[in-house]
Parts: C-alpha cells; sequence; structure tokens
C-alpha cells in the first residue's frame, strides 16, 4: 500500500490522470513484470512481485485446529473466520461463543489458542474492553426518587463521544507508570492523560439498574440492590498501540493470503512481540483505571458506599495452560469463564444482563460470552429502525435512555436469554442487572469499539 501511494503520487507529479493511473496499476496488477524497471512504476512492480512470491511460499496447516462452537444461527463470514484463525500455523484450539458476529481477523466472540505468539487483531481494537459494576448503599427507590441526582452523576464522572476528553485533570498512579516500555505507549501518554476516566462511543455506557439476587452471595443477602455499570476500554490509546502493532504483525508476515492478513501474529520470542505484550498489560491498567476513576467518582458525588464491586475484562491476551500445555489465550470480545470466575455479560440498554461464575469448561478454553452480540451491522440497524421503535421498547422495559445512537437500540442485539441458554454449560448465574438509567454516545458518533 505505501508503495501504491508514493507510486500513484509520483505518477500525478508527472502529469497523469487519475483514470490513466488507475488503469496503469490494474495493468501492473495483472502483470507486474512488464513494469519492472519503470521509472515511475517500477517500485510498486517490485513490491507486488514480491508479496506474490511471499503468498506463494504459505503453507497451510494440513488439518486446522480443534474449535467448537456454542449457540446456533451465526452468520457465515463469522464462522469463516473462525476457521481461518484455526488454519494458522501457530493455531492451537478455538472455541466460538454464542454472541459471535463478524469482526476483523477473529470474529467477535472468537477465543483463539495459540503457541507463544501474540495476533494484535486478535486481541482487538479496544484493547483491555471490560466491564464493571458496583453495588451503592442506596435505596432502590432512588431510581425513581432521585432519577435527576443519577443522571447528574454519570454526567459529571464521565464523558461520552469520539475522542472525549475530561474537562479537569485527574490523577491515577496508572499514569505515574514507566508508558515508555514501548515506542506506541511513550506517545500516546498525553491522550491517555486526556481521556482518563472517558467512556467514549460506539457500545459503551455507564448505567444505573438493579441488581436481583435471588439467593445469598458474593457477600451480600439475598435482594434487591441499586448497582451501577459500565462497559468501556482503552480509548484512543489502546486503539493507536492497536493500529501500530497490527500494521508490524502484517508487514512482518507477507506470506499470508489475504483471508487471513489481519490475524497476523508477533513471536512472544521477537522484540515486537514482546513490546505488544508490555503495551497491551499497560492497556489493561489503564482501561481498569478508567473505570475505578468513574465509578468512585459517581460513588462519592452521591455520597454513597460501595456494597460490592466486580469487573472483567475481554479483548485481551492470557498466558495459559491448557490440556497440559503453556499457550496464549485470545478472548476477543469473550469473558473468562475459569472454575470459579466471577464476570458480568450484559444484554443491551433494554435488556437484561447478568453476573455469573464460571465453570471451567475446557472445551470452551474457560471462556464465555462477552454479552448479548449484535444481530445485524450498525448501518442495517439505522436504516431498520426509527426512534420511534426505540422509545415503545424501552417503555415496556422502563428504561429512561438519557443519550445513545440508534445503530445501539436492542432490537439491533440478539436475544440475551437464547444467548445464555446457549451457554449455560459455561456459566452458572449469580445475578441479573436489570437497566433503568442509561447514557452512551448520542446519535451520529462514529463506533470506536
Amino acid at each position: 500500500m505505501k508503495a501504491a501511494i508514493e507510486c500513484a503520487a509520483a505518477a500525478a507529479r508527472v502529469g497523469m490522470d487519475k483514470e490513466a493511473i488507475r488503469s496503469a496499476v490494474a495493468s501492473l496488477l495483472a502483470r507486474p513484470a512488464d513494469y519492472a524497471g519503470d521509472r515511475i512504476f517500477g517500485p510498486l512492480a517490485e513490491a507486488v512481485a514480491a508479496a506474490g512470491q511471499a503468498r506463494s511460499q504459505y503453507q497451510p496447516r494440513e488439518q486446522p485446529a480443534p474449535w467448537r462452537q456454542w449457540g446456533e444461527g451465526f452468520e457465515e463470514t463469522a464462522v469463516q473466520q473462525m476457521r481461518n484463525a484455526c488454519s494458522l500455523p501457530v493455531a492451537v484450539a478455538g472455541a466460538l461463543m454464542p454472541d459471535a458476529h463478524q469482526g476483523y481477523g477473529l470474529p467477535i466472540g472468537g477465543v483463539l489458542a495459540v503457541d507463544n505468539a501474540v495476533i494484535p487483531y486478535a486481541v482487538g481494537v479496544d484493547i483491555a474492553c471490560r466491564m464493571k459494576l458496583t453495588v451503592l448503599d442506596l435505596p432502590v427507590s432512588a431510581l425513581a426518587g432521585q432519577r435527576d441526582r443519577l443522571a447528574k452523576a454519570i454526567e459529571r464522572e464521565t464523558f461520552f463521544g469520539v475522542g472525549s476528553e475530561n474537562r479537569g485533570k485527574r490523577q491515577h498512579a496508572v499514569m505515574d507508570e514507566d508508558w515508555s516500555v514501548t515506542p506506541a505507549t511513550a506517545g500516546l501518554k498525553d491522550k491517555a492523560a486526556a481521556q482518563l476516566g472517558t467512556s467514549g462511543s460506539g457500545n459503551h455506557f455507564v448505567e444505573f439498574g438493579t441488581l436481583t439476587l435471588d439467593h445469598d452471595d458474593l457477600g451480600l443477602k439475598a435482594g434487591v440492590y441499586l448497582a451501577l455499570l459500565s462497559h468501556s476500554g482503552s480509548r484512543g490509546t489502546g486503539a493507536g498501540v492497536a493500529d501500530h502493532y497490527s500494521r508490524l504483525a502484517m508487514n512482518r508476515h507477507p506470506e499470508l493470503p489475504r483471508e487471513l492478513g489481519h490475524l497476523a501474529w508477533l513471536g512472544l520470542d521477537s522484540a515486537e512481540g514482546q513490546e505488544y505484550w508490555s503495551a497491551m498489560q499497560l492497556m489493561g491498567r489503564y482501561a481498569a483505571a478508567n473505570h475505578e476513576l468513574i465509578h468512585r467518582g459517581i460513588a462519592k458525588n452521591l455520597g454513597a458506599a460501595v456494597l460490592l464491586d466486580i469487573e472483567n475484562h475481554h479483548n485481551f491476551a492470557w498466558r495459559e495452560t491448557h490440556a497440559g500445555r503453556e499457550v496464549i489465550v485470545h478472548r476477543k470480545g469473550a469473558t473468562p469463564a475459569g472454575t470459579g470466575a466471577i464476570g458480568i455479560i450484559p444484554g443491551s440498554m433494554g435488556t437484561p444482563g447478568y453476573v455469573i461464575r464460571g465453570r471451567g469448561k475446557a472445551e470452551s478454553l474457560n471462556s464465555a460470552s462477552h454479552g448479548a452480540g449484535r444481530k445485524m451491522s450498525r448501518k442495517a440497524a439505522k436504516e431498520r429502525f426509527a426512534w420511534s421503535d426505540a422509545r415503545k421498547f424501552l417503555a415496556e422495559h422502563n428504561v429512561e435512555l438519557l443519550s445513545a445512537g440508534l445503530d445501539e437500540v436492542p432490537m439491533a442485539y440478539k436475544d440475551i436469554e437464547t444467548v445464555m441458554a446457549a451457554q449455560a454449560d459455561l456459566v452458572e448465574t449469580i445475578a441479573r442487572f436489570d437497566p433503568r438509567l442509561v447514557k452512551m454516545a448520542p446519535g451520529g458518533e462514529r463506533a470506536e469499539d
């Protein structure tokens, strides 16, 4: 691509118009040898020939790594992405969660274990995107009686939208860490500081609701509690890290066929692999700091004490042992669900989510879904639904929406109850969260997730 851009610029400088450039490039792609040594097109012909030669040397594995899916009715593109991932030479095993849908490289809801390597796109663009839930010692009646106070607390303590920044400088120990651990993180520290404690856009949210426990658990008595739930990640900083190392990985593996390009990996024995691993860990701590500041700020704003605090992240890679073998497990939009692990699986802005305890299912690589999962694209949702449809749905479910985009309406998501039923062997349901007061990025925002 770089060679193509430079070639087009050089051709334009000698007077070629766009159509002539397009025609020449099309001809070059068909027969690059014809342009070898050409003053303008020679470098591009050389790059194309080199890429073709590299791809001709790619040796696919004889048998794909084993994988299994939970649920049914997936997009064929998502299933094919899972097959592609399990065809990688470094792949060891995979699993597809019931909320799965198409992503880049690995599908959202895809889990992939590999040997001594990390795949930036299998971690995801929003590195360490996570869930956090706190139960506050406020009465459930505050959801109705103190609605304005709760809404103002959210709006004061976090900000939504692409590129959103906090209005006053916030402090957290994560910013005192060594951000020069990699070149990418060193250049992004100022952005990270500016966006600390913010929520971004896409499917990220902060919401109040009720948490219902049918039995004593998690240190709480059975009952209904007022709870705060948030979903967001490492913001523009994580996206910058993902972009840098994804490009680096793809440049390191020109032999991969087009359909596997976004699954390029960095060996953990390499300097680049170690850099990405360090950057990913830092993004995990940074994402956790964002949630900590939001929840701490809202609780302080309301003068409330925290009775329960739980969290987990997805879009990450973990060093784990499975079947007696150490592997790197990527969970892109999937929740860790090892034996006894506590996690949060949300539905949508208008449907319930669940606090779960993992059952440690080996075939799923100790994983579960990270939500309900989209059943249609953002574009399709905006074309199919109107706000009148959303308002009716939300009213029926007793949800007040402070702001959001039409592409996030509940009808664009899979049925959370079906998703949970499909993974009953992966997780045990502990408690149910029902959203009541929801804030997301306003309509018209580009998705960051």
